[in-house]
């Protein structure tokens, strides 16, 4: 297959290509393909001809769409358009990647893909609206929603945790946001099986379980063997933003499951591998 990553310069789309081995990748970052540029997708895609895309790209500062919603929605809503036009003309299959921040957290279980959504700040309705454009403009797709993602590449939640921690600045973490940790790693090899099986439809991918962002981090701490017993609960409330997060958006890989894949492995045994690496 010939296989078009976009996005491949963040945490997600830098370990896609891995998936692929074997097959021809075109890894591009921003500076290669910005999703926005109408036309300079029409061009990558008619060019390089991917059998396959697999959309990593998007704008995932939630604040910053907060404060930027048009580019917010450039990025994450008509950058999708975008690819799911160019992909439709040249019989190309599409897997896009979005959030379990379609849902506003007010639920009391795991959300699964047949649950309405519910966004509640900009980044979640641009979202939204990339998996409506995908939809609309494509006949082969599949869209997988994700949660809190980290990976090798750093910048994430669990290397933040970590390098704060070392400085003597991880004074609290949050306790009242709960969702499942997901692996970056892990989450590649799914969308690079999707791909390879052109599943069709709406999946829920992420690791097993779920815990609070405090409980991510403790975790983290213990699993280096540091002592986290100075890190306070504190709430969001105490953290003042410009975006609303949900309380709790742990989703269930329902589809996942019922398709007959195997269940992804926890998300502690995904955080030991992350830390051992």
């Amino acid at each position: 297959m010939r296989v078009l990553v976009t996005g491949a310069g963040g945490q997600l789309g830098a370990v896609v290509p891995a998936a692929f081995t074997g097959h021809e990748v075109l890894a591009a970052d921003r500076a290669v393909l910005d999703v926005a540029d109408r036309e300079r997708v029409e061009q990558v895609v008619a060019e390089f001809g991917p059998d396959v895309i697999v959309n990593c790209a998007a704008m995932t500062d939630v604040d910053g769409c907060e404060r930027e919603p048009e580019r917010a929605y450039a990025a994450n809503a008509l950058g999708v358009r975008h690819l799911a036009i160019a992909a439709e003309r040249i019989g190309a299959y599409t897997v896009h990647v979005s959030t379990d921040y379609v849902f506003d957290g007010t639920g009391t279980r795991p959300y699964h893909e047949w649950d309405d959504v519910h966004p509640i700040s900009e980044y979640a309705r641009s979202k939204l609206g990339g998996e409506q454009e995908l939809v609309r403009h494509s006949s082969s797709w599949a869209i997988v929603r994700t949660a809190w993602v980290y990976g090798r590449r750093g910048g994430d939640f669990v290397s933040w945790v970590l390098g704060a921690f070392e400085k003597g600045e991880l004074k609290g973490l949050v306790d009242d946001q709960t969702s499942t940790p997901t692996y970056a790693p892990d989450l590649a090899a799914m969308l690079g099986t999707f791909a390879r099986e052109r599943r069709q439809g709406l999946f829920h991918v992420t690791n097993g379980g779920s815990c609070s962002r405090r409980e991510q981090g403790l975790a983290a701490l213990e699993l280096r063997g540091l002592d986290p017993s100075g890190v306070a609960a504190i709430k969001s409330a105490d953290l003042p933003r410009p975006a609303a997060r949900p309380s709790y958006s742990v989703l269930e890989n329902r589809a996942l499951r019922l398709s007959g894949f195997p269940e992804m492995r926890p998300w502690r045994d995904a955080l030991g591998e992350y830390l051992s690496s």
